[in-house]
C-alpha cells in the first residue's frame, strides 16, 4: 500500500515538473528572499574554502534547499496514511538536518584543512608587500589578484571596487575580513588599512613594520601546521599502540583459555 501510494505520488510529481505545472527551480527562486534568512553567514566562505571561484555558492545553497523539501515531501509520502502533527514535524526535522548536512560537511572541511587555509593570508600578504614597495596600496592590490589564492580573488575584487568607488574608510578592509574570517584576518586588515594611509615619507618604516607582522604570523602558521601534525602522529601513534594492546590480551586471554581447557 505504501509504496504504491509513494509511487503514484513520485509519478505525478514527476509528470508535473516535466510538464512545467510545477517546477521546483522555480519554487526556490520565487521564495529566495525566505530561503535565504535560513542562509549562515559564513557558507560562502567555507564553499570558497573548498572549492575556490570553480562552484557558485548560491547555486550549492538552493540545491541544499531543493534537498530539504524533497526530503519533507517523501517522509509526508510515505506517512500520508497516518499524518498527525508529529509526522509532520518529524518530516519538517528530517529535511531541515538534510538541509544542514552539506554545510557540516564543508564545516568538518575547513577544520581539517584549518592550517592550509589560515596560512594563505599572511602568505598572499606577503607577496603584497613587494608590490606596495612600488604602488600605492589600492593599485598594489589591484596588480596582485591574478597571482592572489582563487579563495580570496572575489573578495579582493569587491574590495578593491570599494575603495575605487572613493570608500576610504577602513570598512571595506572590514567587509574582506568578515567574509573570509582566517586566524588574525581582522588584524592583517587594520594593519593594511594603516599602511594605505601612511605619508610616503614614513612608508618604508610602515613597511618594516608590516613586514615583520606578516612574518611573526607565517611563523606563528607553520608552528601550528607542525603542531597539527605531531598531535596527528601522536593520536595514530596511540590508536597503534592500544590496538596492538588489545591484540596483545586477546592472544593471551585466548591462550589462557587453552591451557584451562586441556
Amino acid at each position: 500500500m505504501y509504496l504504491e501510494v509513494f509511487a503514484l505520488a513520485a509519478i505525478l510529481l514527476f509528470l508535473l515538473n516535466y510538464t512545467g505545472k510545477i517546477s521546483a527551480n522555480r519554487f526556490v527562486s520565487d521564495n529566495e528572499v525566505l530561503f535565504r534568512k535560513l542562509k549562515e553567514s559564513d557558507w560562502d566562505f567555507y564553499v570558497k574554502a573548498k572549492y575556490g571561484d570553480t562552484v557558485n555558492p548560491d547555486f550549492l545553497f538552493n540545491r541544499r534547499i531543493k534537498n530539504g523539501l524533497l526530503t519533507i515531501f517523501v517522509v509526508l509520502v510515505f506517512m500520508i496514511s497516518n499524518l498527525s502533527y508529529i509526522t509532520v514535524l518529524f518530516s519538517f526535522i528530517l529535511g531541515y538536518l538534510v538541509f544542514k548536512m552539506d554545510y557540516s560537511n564543508l564545516k568538518k572541511y575547513y577544520k581539517r584543512h584549518l592550517t592550509e587555509i589560515d596560512a594563505m593570508l599572511p602568505h598572499y600578504l606577503k607577496g603584497l608587500e613587494i608590490l606596495i614597495q612600488h604602488y600605492t596600496v589600492p593599485v598594489a592590490l589591484g596588480k596582485s589578484i591574478e597571482d592572489a589564492p582563487d579563495i580570496f580573488k572575489e573578495g579582493l575584487q569587491e574590495m578593491i571596487n570599494k575603495i575605487n568607488s572613493g570608500d576610504d574608510t577602513i570598512q571595506p578592509y572590514m567587509d574582506f575580513a568578515k567574509t573570509y574570517p582566517v586566524r588574525d584576518s581582522m588584524r592583517m586588515m587594520r594593519l593594511l588599512y594603516r599602511l594605505s594611509l601612511g605619508r610616503q615619507e614614513h612608508k618604508q618604516e610602515q613597511l618594516l613594520t608590516f613586514s615583520r607582522t606578516i612574518s611573526n604570523l607565517q611563523q606563528k602558521a607553520r608552528e601550528l601546521k607542525y603542531k597539527h601534525r605531531l598531535e596527528k602522529m601522536e593520536s595514530k601513534t596511540m590508536q597503534m599502540l592500544i590496538t596492538t594492546g588489545l591484540g596483545v590480551m586477546v592472544l593471551l586471554i585466548f591462550a589462557v583459555l587453552q591451557l584451562m581447557g586441556t
